[in-house]
């Protein structure tokens, strides 16, 4: 009987250890800046009150002296009026097995992280930004976007302990980077839901800075995202020129690094292509992994049609699927597009879905001219320039000139179509994908230096693309 009087006594000292730092941190909000708030206060955690001694857990030592050094009058005042003029605050550190000497300050007893999940509440009181829709169960996959994913999955279900240590995904407008870092905040809050994780776009990054600035706060904006335990940001591809910004992010970004926490970062360009962003940055963004996301091949494309009209409760037959796929290539953003349109075309006229109506629908939603430049046209324009039969070039032909000839017919498949490497090398032979990269990276290794062959390409792409009109 005893045990259980004792029991209901420690949850009665936690429960009113909780309530007391609640009213603590109502007063502490209205008296600071949020960013400060967010970055000295909300990490801490409520312990136990034994009537006079408010015992709360913190991250560090350091963490301790910044506290006193910056709001020492402020937490007097708080506690003073909380409590009563007998009350203290008691700190109780996590991390570091050294307590501070300062009684007041520290006790002997320094609790074990694994009690400590069991018997402090999960307290995060700053926006994520996490979009919740966007998770990886309902992201599809395809060739594409394969290793992006795969990554970006295995980050999810351990930040920061993994080689992909910053994951820096890059590609064209509306092919899933957003969807895709997303997913990754969303699976580590739902597996770790006490781990801090902010997702935000550069652009806010750069908006919150300058307002630090003015608000004579960029200590504790600094601080507010060393804290965090993943950081997401999207469009980095925004820092280029604005150099103070990158001067304050790449300390954010070492001290995150060090600490083993993970960071995630998307752009349109890989980190090499981003000129205006200084050497230092960029040196760091190859640390970790670097994954481009393709346009998605066609049968990827039906998959997020068929995925998205079964979201949108409508039911599309295969062929109207394949329509759409096959008119509208370009990214998946303008995919949905083109299912809500045809969503409210039918609301609006009131009749079925039809193939006039798919039509009219595709015609208006493509941004994409239509052209009709097929890899087989491609080789056959390039055959004609050379004067060489087609089928040498899906022959195992070594001559010089049959191999210049089907680098080049390659390389414009891969610039001219949105076919997969894996369908270019098909249509070669059978060759494997990594013959097509080589070819595509040798044309453009030779175009740099050779005038001529560069003229040759433009002569041949101007004819295809003319031929296709």
């Amino acid at each position: 009987m005893l045990n259980a009087v004792e029991k209901i006594s420690d949850e009665k000292i936690e429960r009113d250890a909780v309530q007391i730092w609640k009213d603590c941190l109502s007063i502490i909000k209205d008296n600071i800046p949020f960013i400060s708030y967010s970055t000295w206060f909300l990490p801490i955690k409520p312990a136990e009150f034994d009537g006079t001694k408010l015992k709360v857990y913190v991250p560090s030592n350091y963490f301790i002296e910044w506290i006193e050094e910056h709001y020492n009058t402020l937490l007097n005042r708080t506690v003073n009026q909380v409590i009563g003029e007998s009350g203290k605050l008691v700190y109780l550190v996590l991390d570091e097995k050294e307590p501070l000497t300062k009684e007041t300050t520290f006790t002997q007893n320094i609790p074990e992280p694994k009690e400590v999940k069991q018997t402090v509440e999960i307290q995060k009181e700053f926006e994520s930004g996490l979009i919740s829709k966007y998770t990886f169960d309902n992201f599809i996959k395809g060739e594409g976007n394969q290793l992006a994913r795969a990554a970006a999955y295995a980050i999810g279900d351990n930040p920061g302990q993994t080689s992909f240590n910053p994951l820096f995904i890059y590609g064209g407008v509306g092919l899933g980077k957003t969807h895709l870092i997303h997913a990754i905040g969303n699976k580590i809050l739902e597996k770790f839901p006490e781990k801090r994780v902010i997702y935000i776009s550069s652009d806010a990054f750069t908006v919150e800075f300058v307002e630090a600035i003015q608000s004579n706060t960029v200590n504790d904006f600094s601080n507010f995202y060393k804290s965090m335990d993943a950081l997401i940001i999207d469009d980095i591809q925004f820092l280029v020129g604005k150099e103070k910004t990158q001067d304050l992010f790449f300390h954010i970004f070492n001290a995150l690094h060090q600490n083993g926490k993970q960071i995630v970062l998307s752009s349109d360009r890989s980190p090499k292509e981003l000129k205006g962003l200084s050497d230092r940055l960029v040196s760091r963004f190859l640390w970790g992994l670097q994954t481009d996301i393709q346009p998605p091949d066609l049968e990827t494309r039906i998959a997020i049609l068929k995925n998205k009209s079964e979201t949108y409760g409508i039911n599309l037959s295969r062929e109207i699927l394949e329509y759409i796929a096959h008119n509208i290539t370009s990214n998946i953003r303008e995919l949905e597009g083109c299912l809500v349109k045809l969503l409210a075309n039918a609301s609006l006229t009131n009749r079925e879905i039809d193939f006039d109506l798919v039509k009219r629908t595709v015609k208006e939603v493509s941004t994409t001219k239509q052209v009709n430049i097929s890899i087989e046209l491609i080789t056959k324009v390039v055959c004609e320039y050379f004067d060489i039969e087609e089928n040498k070039l899906r022959e195992k032909n070594r001559r010089k000139e049959i191999v210049l000839a089907r680098q080049i017919a390659m390389y414009l498949s891969k610039q001219l179509t949105k076919s997969s490497l894996k369908t270019i090398g098909l249509h070669f032979g059978g060759r494997d994908h990594s013959t097509v990269i080589h070819a595509q990276t040798s044309i453009e290794e030779m175009i740099l230096s050779d005038l001529k062959l560069k003229e040759i390409i433009n002569t041949i792409k101007n004819k295809i693309e003319m031929t296709a009109a």
